[in-house]
């Protein structure tokens, strides 16, 4: 089970990005990220471990499985015997940025898993994705200008 949102950022390419990999600041630009702790020194790399914490979901740790900068960055956890992909795509647009935020469930019970949880997972990225945009959107940039 697949679920993504997208839409577009009038903010350039790399303010997008910078956001994407700023973990720690998420508490700060979604409401579906309450805490985070990083639990490996330095830049988001691919096997970079994180601890996040959600309303009404007990801390994940998610580990960093794919980053191609200024593109796609992607990290996955366990549910419930199921693999959570989480994945954060730009591309840029005319007006700014398009972003895609999707979640993927693989594996063993993904399918039950997927029929309890798409629609709260659809609701949760599209809150994801309205934060990106309202932080992206309220900082000063020269296209701006």
């Amino acid at each position: 089970m697949r679920v993504r949102h997208e839409l577009e950022i009038r903010a350039p390419l790399e303010r997008v990005w910078e956001l994407t990999v700023d973990v720690e600041s998420w508490p700060d630009v979604t409401p579906t990220v309450t805490a985070v702790e990083r639990l490996d020194a330095g830049p988001l790399c691919v096997g970079s471990r994180t601890r996040l914490e959600q309303p009404g979901q007990p801390p994940r740790v998610w580990t960093v499985t794919a980053l191609e900068p200024r593109r796609r960055f992607a990290w996955s956890t366990r549910l419930l015997g199921t693999t959570m992909t989480g994945a954060h795509e730009l591309e840029p647009t005319q007006a700014g940025t398009r972003n895609a935020l999707s979640v993927e469930l693989t594996g063993r019970g993904s399918g039950l898993l997927g029929l309890l949880l798409r629609l709260p997972i659809a609701r949760a990225i599209a809150r994801e994705n309205e934060g990106f945009r309202a932080a992206a959107e309220s900082t000063p940039h020269p296209r701006d200008d």
